[in-house]
């Protein structure tokens, strides 16, 4: 690859090989810091180490096995509890991480009101992690003074428990004075910093970003509304960085967790070691490559300089594996205004109703996924420990 700073992101529903296409870029050259750009804990970017150690990176970057620092950005939205669970499976690497000052902090009131939402959804739900990602960015934007990274104190979270439960009736979540005292602990411990360090970062070296969730779970461009309250194209990476390459990710078969469309599912033989039926998204679903809904994430993520191809070995380990190449109803689907979420929910009836249209196996998955998406491929990997290779990435924004 490159010397230049590459942003990580994935094309598809997410899982798609986030984790170990930074844990790869980390480990084949010299990187300043992983930057986080969107999401927050509700990330799940597995790692397998060649000498056995696995982890399910959320707020840590997936460079934390090179030694490689991680920042998370403005744009993360932290997890103070979470994150002390995280790093304790790490061994506490807490000189290797960074907080924006400005990053929106997730209380245990966001996390209960997130789940109470959900679940009156009912059969209706939406797919949300139950993390209260969504909820806290929903609450920063009615109330200036939501918690942050570098802004918190207990009126701020006394503030979160009474709105909330105001509004969704009683939380289960733990009483104020314990979680004042661990926001105090995570403020102490972490090094908290101001707007100014990622510049810094980036002039010192190069930088990885790596993306959280997929671009078909934009909050502007996925299909409202199984979306995240994040935005998952290349947008935050360019407003922190003036020049970078742009690296979309797929496997080389199309996964969802949780509800929301999958036009190409099926019964594939292809089992998920590491993605299992969660308790508020629901099962982890797989389907053919789908060449149509990658097309337009491609499109409205503003196009990719190379794709990372993960999952290569499936095809061998499942002969029924196709690529989808079109619907029943249509072979395109059509970017619309930014921000026009009537569009987005049109978009997301066509893809209910629709069913896989033209389907073929190629003799290479690689080589085709390319031509379709239109990108060279400069990263390919066969399974969780086996071989990934990289090759160049050529042009920057």
């Amino acid at each position: 690859m490159s010397a230049g700073h590459v942003a990580v992101v994935d094309l598809g529903y997410g899982d798609a090989g986030k984790g170990r296409v930074v844990d790869t870029l980390c480990g084949t050259g010299p990187v300043r810091a992983v930057l986080r750009f969107n999401g927050g804990a509700q990330a799940a970017h597995n790692v397998v180490a060649p000498d056995g150690r696995h982890h399910t990176f959320a707020q840590f970057g997936s460079g934390t096995f090179h030694g490689v620092p991680t920042h998370l950005t403005r744009f993360v939205v932290v997890d103070p509890l979470a994150l002390a669970a995280e790093a304790a499976a790490l061994g506490n690497p807490f000189h290797l991480l960074t907080v924006d000052a400005d990053a929106l902090l997730v209380t245990p009131w966001h996390r209960a009101a997130n789940r109470v939402r959900e679940r009156q959804r009912g059969a209706a739900r939406h797919g949300s992690c139950g993390m209260g990602i969504g909820q806290a960015m929903e609450y920063s934007l009615g109330h200036a003074d939501a918690p942050r990274a570098g802004s918190f104190t207990r009126a701020s979270l006394a503030a979160v428990r009474d709105r909330l439960t105001a509004a969704y009736g009683p939380l289960d979540a733990p009483p104020l004075d314990d979680v004042y005292e661990a926001f105090t602990a995570f403020a102490r411990t972490v090094s908290i910093v101001d707007s100014g360090y990622t510049r810094r970062l980036l002039r010192e070296g190069r930088c990885v970003f790596e993306g959280a969730q997929g671009v078909l779970l934009d909050e502007w461009r996925g299909f409202h509304p199984y979306t995240t309250w994040s935005t998952t194209t290349f947008d935050n990476v360019a407003e922190l960085c003036d020049s970078f390459q742009r690296l979309g990710v797929v496997r080389t078969y199309t996964t969802r967790h949780g509800a929301g469309p999958l036009v190409t599912e099926a019964p594939l033989a292809l089992p998920e070691p590491h993605n299992g039926r969660g308790e508020w998204q629901g099962a982890f679903r797989v389907g053919h490559f789908d060449a149509v809904a990658h097309r337009y994430a491609v499109a409205v993520a503003g196009g990719v300089d190379a794709l990372a191809i993960t999952h290569l070995d499936a095809p061998g380990r499942c002969p029924d594996l196709r690529i989808c190449t079109s619907y029943d109803t249509t072979d395109r689907l059509t970017p619309g205004p930014f921000r026009d979420l009537a569009h987005q929910s049109a978009l997301t009836g066509l893809l209910m109703a629709a069913r896989p249209g033209r389907l073929h196996r190629p003799e290479s998955f690689a080589a085709d996924i390319s031509d379709l998406l239109g990108a060279p491929v400069a990263l390919e990997s066969w399974g969780a420990t086996g071989t990934c290779r990289s090759g160049e990435l050529s042009s920057a924004r």
